[in-house]
């Protein structure tokens, strides 16, 4: 069946003057037509991933051009089967992507320099390079650029710590950053030219142009791509598909994410159908005895199931620790 829906990823960077009214205004905009998704607006610009019909979406991409501010705004573009997304949101902040410095990073006056896919391909073959993720650990563990460092962050604000902890990793290097779209490496990196490091590239459009590009094709890339949305993961690799992701529970080749059912906990974990049902979607004992266990409410467990799979968990870590 020919896809009829559109998912669009979008930022740019450039100043509005009154982002929280703007916000409201352009909420009401987007429900009017009838499209959804989730759109951030701050005094530095507008970063966006919204899905609808393909006319929906070529009239959203035609109110945007014709705003000044917009005018020169990329959007990517990928192919669906319906709506990737169940509502509309369109949200004022003080960043569109969250950094806390306490002096801000201004793409439009400081950041790496940008590669196009081919370049950033064979940028990654020189020996002298070091690619680094700019996005959490969760996002690497379902696929990433082969060879990439793996920043243990769970969150973006995360990042600038870590590099400096782990500083020399990058001494004498040529430095190549890379996000899903590109917004993070735009702050990231201007972060790491304030920070003293010289060669500092950025790959332009970020990993979803380099999965479209025709000449490269995604190549490099193993496992899929994580997304903000119903989709979860999307494929880059147009040339050969290499599983990087592993089963939480038994480290099998998975790339299924799956939350935590515990509401106080909500960890994504990759995880086999299989395993959810056997672990109750619990990423430790203690979430899967929580009260509020959300797989247990869905299913309508009773006590004696719950206690019959608990035992036969226990069971099977006790054969484990024998036979080691």
């Amino acid at each position: 069946m020919k896809e009829k829906y559109r998912v669009l990823l979008y930022y740019h960077y450039v100043h509005i003057e009154d982002p929280k009214t703007y916000a409201a205004e352009h909420l009401q905009y987007c429900k009017d037509l009838g499209i959804k998704g989730r759109i951030l607006v701050a005094h530095e610009g507008i970063n966006g991933t919204l899905s609808g019909t393909i006319e929906q979406t070529d009239t959203y991409m035609e109110h945007m051009k014709q705003d000044p501010r917009f005018k020169d705004m990329v959007f990517k573009m990928d192919l669906h089967d319906g709506h990737a997304f169940k509502k509309m949101h369109v949200r004022h902040r003080p960043e569109l992507v969250t950094l806390r410095l306490e002096d801000d990073i201004n793409p439009l006056e400081l950041t790496g320099n940008y590669l196009k896919p081919k370049e950033f391909y064979e940028a990654m073959q020189d020996e002298n390079t070091i690619v680094i993720d700019a996005r959490n650990d969760y996002e690497y563990d379902l696929g990433h650029f082969r060879g990439a460092v793996r920043p243990d962050i769970r969150t973006f604000r995360e990042l600038p710590g870590w590099i400096k902890e782990n500083k020399e990793i990058l001494e004498g290097k040529k430095i190549l950053a890379y996000c899903t779209g590109g917004i993070r490496c735009e702050k990231f990196t201007g972060w790491l030219k304030r920070e003293g490091y010289e060669d500092v590239n950025q790959l332009q459009g970020g990993i979803v142009t380099y999965g479209y590009d025709p000449e490269v094709q995604g190549a490099l890339w193993d496992g899929k791509c994580y997304v903000f949305d119903e989709r979860i993961s999307v494929p880059i690799n147009r040339k050969e598909h290499v599983i990087v992701g592993v089963d939480y529970f038994d480290g099998t080749p998975c790339e299924r994410y799956v939350n935590c059912a515990n509401p106080e906990c909500n960890k994504q974990i990759l995880c086999s159908e299989e395993n959810e049902h056997k672990y109750m979607r619990g990423c430790t004992h203690e979430c899967r005895v929580h009260p509020r266990n959300l797989y247990i409410k869905e299913h309508n467990l009773s006590e004696e199931e719950v206690d019959r799979r608990l035992k036969a968990i226990e069971e099977e870590d006790r054969l484990k620790r024998k036979a080691m």
